[in-house]
């Protein structure tokens, strides 16, 4: 489960009803179904208009990403994993690899593992692996633009509402009372599209956008240290090109770990 996200939703309700109390506005005054149903029906409008229907499919999974903790590899593992992939290509040759290849979960690092015991030029290999994260980052910028003209155009159709329950509450002329409670009800509209916009929409659009950049990431590190392997370079030197990918307290904790279990000295 992704916690933040959680946290999140709960913050920005909990924000929005006590800032209604302690503003002395009734609680009870978001249960208008009108609001509700201008707000996302119109939302869902506008995503129907403006993407296809092939996209669109894809809301329910997008959404459910942002509250599960995605599965990638560890960026420590993964090195820890090509220098002892590199140590046996150095003692035994690539083909030596091959019974590691079913032992791959991720299909990304599986397939370019395959290429090169199949003795594909590197250039081959770099160029179908980076157009095969070129497609990936392409979807999913497809898919974090649904949320992000959500939230552009729930704000907007904030308003509308409001205007619809403005027009409806001057029909209540002859009775003020009525007329005030009208007037704060058709500004409920205005309330759901704002929060929905700027609480849901746009932070879910940038979540999705930090996931996608976290898995291309660790992609592009795949990617290096499968050519590395193929060239045919010592565990040190795989070390030391895939630690520019950690933070630098994580290399720090990468050098610690090496020297406690004895790699720091290892030369093949």
């Amino acid at each position: 489960m992704e916690i933040s996200t959680i946290v999140g939703l709960i913050l920005g309700v909990v924000a929005v009803l006590v800032g209604m109390v302690l503003k002395g506005a009734p609680i009870v005054s978001l249960l208008t179904p009108a609001a509700y149903v201008i707000i996302l029906a119109g939302t869902a409008a506008t995503l129907f208009i403006g993407f296809p229907m092939s996209e669109i499919k894809k809301f329910p999974k997008l959404l459910k990403m942002t509250f599960v903790k995605q599965k990638l590899m560890q960026r420590q593992e993964l090195i820890a994993l090509f220098m002892e992939w590199a140590s046996i290509t150095r003692r035994e040759g690539l083909l030596a690899l091959e019974t590691k290849v079913e032992e791959i979960d991720d299909a990304f690092l599986r397939n370019g593992m395959r290429m090169i015991i199949d003795g594909n030029d590197q250039e081959f290999v770099r160029d179908v692996l980076m157009e095969d994260i070129a497609a990936t980052e392409e979807r999913h910028r497809a898919g974090a633009l649904l949320f992000s003209q959500a939230g552009m155009y729930a704000p907007s159709l904030g308003v509308l509402g409001a205007v619809v329950g403005l027009i409806a509450a001057l029909t209540k002329m002859e009775n003020m009372a009525e007329l005030a409670h009208a007037i704060g009800a058709a500004f409920i509209a205005t309330l759901l599209g704002i929060f929905t916009g700027y609480v849901l929409w746009h932070p879910i659009a940038n979540k999705l956008k930090r996931l996608s950049k976290k898995e291309v990431e660790i992609k592009l590190m795949m990617v290096e240290g499968l050519l590395s392997i193929q060239s045919g370079v010592s565990t040190i030197a795989i070390s030391q090109k895939l630690s520019v990918f950690l933070t630098p307290s994580e290399r720090a904790q990468m050098n610690e770990n090496e020297k406690e279990d004895g790699l720091g000295g290892q030369k093949d």
